[in-house]
């Protein structure tokens, strides 16, 4: 066996060396052999919640809480133990544990601004159209999965449009970030689009109308948030829909949130939707319905403020290609526990492969793309794309297997929410509530007793925490009234969290873990004890 082997081997079985100048893992995109044969489940639930003095911290009620319908996965019970099958037990992601601090050291502020400033997205669609063997995972010559087309040339309303000034279809939006790991602070900027089928953006006719696409994205809006949406003026009798519910075909200022079924209250979708009959029901997609999402580095401007890098740590894809109604999601549930019962110590399976994407057995196919150990573009293997799966799957923060959508800004935000984070940051953003009326990233902090899942962000403990672990007030009430005083990092913390993962990067180690951590994660557990608790004793829940 030569030397090359062994060392590929090695690297494999223990993970990467700690610096920049080691030889990066090959990564094989048409495998399907999982190294983690569990990637789907996170790193962050690994969290150990009780501290060194036993007091007990809870992140985890981010995403286990009580689900509103036909999301029947009430899971706010896993805020109080570690419900893991035997494999999961062991923590697989290896990367949370290694000391990257010479890899970062060799890293000037000067190169990793040159490196995150410069784009690594426009190649990819051309590299997807003229397929390599490496990524062509059928060998039919094509890629048979989604080939990039936003242009990330936004107007005044949000729409992206081509070279040629056309609408793509997509549509940026602002929305309230998701708590903990996806904050700024913790080492990512990221961006959400959406786009409906293309008989959203036409009349009934069958011609593209703008007006008819706003309206039937509001109508989305109001059926995933399960509330009503306040619009711009509507002329009903163009669209025969009674859009504000009055009884009458007149001038709506508002899409009314009127949905069951059992007692005769439907919503309708406006234009060629409505004409082909689209299936709708609150709390869901229509079939079709895309999404793309980029992460990106943290970039540092003339100003010393923080703003998302041009270069791409990822791309994510997800597209509704299957409908599933309220009972088929709630036999799904009842499947899922059932052989949770049954087979203890079975781990889940998903179908799919790195081109197509991966069922999350919801009607929702996810595929994406990483950086390669250039720093351009690649299709995720089927490893690395099974570890978004597991946030997509089976969980009570999810509406219709996503997260944002139902977080968009509304009508007393900038251009409605309707925006792309590049046109405006979250300067002067308020403080989101919860459900039931409380300030939402001040619970996190609250019942976390820190800025992130590992409660290893030093800067926000600093500025938000008194020595004893107790909340500063003052602080907390500048955070109503403005997010990014939470959510935005100091220019030295961006850089030095841009370095760490950057390691990452030239390892390619993703199948370890993705967290931009220097230093070796110290709350968290390497192994779990068997029906091990949290130790939290009053979960979070929204009444």
């Amino acid at each position: 066996m030569d030397l090359a082997l062994l060392f590929i081997i090695a690297l494999t079985l223990f993970g990467c060396g700690d610096s920049t100048e080691s030889k990066p893992l090959h990564v094989d995109i048409k495998s399907k052999r999982l190294v983690n044969e569990s990637p789907n489940i996170p790193s962050q639930c690994y969290t150990k919640t009780e501290d060194e003095n036993a007091k007990v911290h809870n992140p985890c009620f981010n995403c286990h809480i009580d689900a509103k319908e036909p999301n029947y996965i009430v899971d706010w019970n896993l805020q109080e133990e570690y419900s893991f099958r035997e494999y999961l037990k062991k923590n697989h992601w290896s990367n949370l544990f290694k000391d990257k601090s010479e890899a970062v050291s060799k890293i000037s502020d000067t190169d990793i601004l040159q490196y995150i400033q410069k784009e690594n997205y426009t190649s990819l669609a051309g590299k997807l159209k003229n397929l390599s063997k490496e990524w062509d995972i059928d060998g039919d010559k094509k890629w048979d999965g989604y080939i990039p087309d936003c242009a990330y040339n936004f107007d005044n309303e949000g729409f992206d449009k081509d070279a040629k000034g056309s609408y793509t279809g997509w549509r940026a939006f602002a929305y309230y970030p998701f708590l903990g790991t996806f904050w700024p602070t913790n080492g990512s900027s990221d961006d959400v689009l959406i786009r409906l089928p293309m008989d959203f953006r036409m009349d009934r006719e069958g011609h593209f109308d703008l007006e008819t696409y706003k309206i039937n994205l509001l109508i989305v809006e109001a059926l995933i948030k399960q509330k009503s949406i306040l619009s711009f003026a509507i002329d009903e009798k163009k669209y025969g829909v009674d859009l504000d519910k009055d009884g009458q075909l007149g001038t709506a200022e508002q899409i009314k949130f009127e949905y069951n079924p059992k007692n005769a209250q439907h919503m309708s979708y406006v234009g060629l939707a409505k004409k082909k009959n689209y299936k709708i029901a609150a709390g869901l997609y229509p079939l079709g319905t895309e999404f793309l999402h980029s992460v990106r580095y943290l970039d540092v401007d003339a100003n010393n403020s923080i703003k998302m890098s041009s270069r791409m740590k990822e791309l994510r894809y997800g597209k509704k290609v299957g409908w599933a109604t309220y009972s088929d999601h709630k036999a799904l549930i009842e499947e899922e526990l059932k052989g949770r019962h049954d087979f203890p110590d079975r781990l889940e399976q998903f179908i799919g492969d790195a081109e197509r994407g991966i069922s999350n057995k919801s009607g929702w196919r996810y595929q994406g793309f990483i950086e390669d150990e250039h720093g351009e573009l690649r299709p995720q293997s089927y490893e690395e794309n099974l570890n978004c799966i597991g946030c997509h799957s089976s969980l009570g923060a999810l509406a219709d297997s996503t997260f944002v959508f139902q977080r968009k800004l509304e009508e007393d935000s900038f251009r409605d929410g309707w925006f792309h984070w590049s046109q405006k940051g979250f300067k002067n953003i308020k403080e989101p509530k919860t459900p039931d009326g409380r300030y939402e990233y001040s619970l996190y902090l609250q019942e976390n007793g820190a800025g992130d899942e590992f409660r290893g962000n030093t800067e926000v403990k600093e500025q938000f925490f008194n020595k004893d672990g107790t909340v500063k007030n003052a602080e907390l009430e500048l955070l109503h009234q403005d997010i990014s005083h939470l959510l935005l990092p100091s220019p030295q913390r961006a850089l030095l969290l841009n370095k760490a993962y950057k390691v990452i990067v030239d390892e390619q180690s993703f199948i370890y873990g993705r967290d931009a951590n220097v230093k070796p994660i110290k709350n968290v557990h390497k192994e779990l004890k068997a029906e091990q608790k949290t130790g939290v004793e009053n979960p979070v829940r929204y009444y």
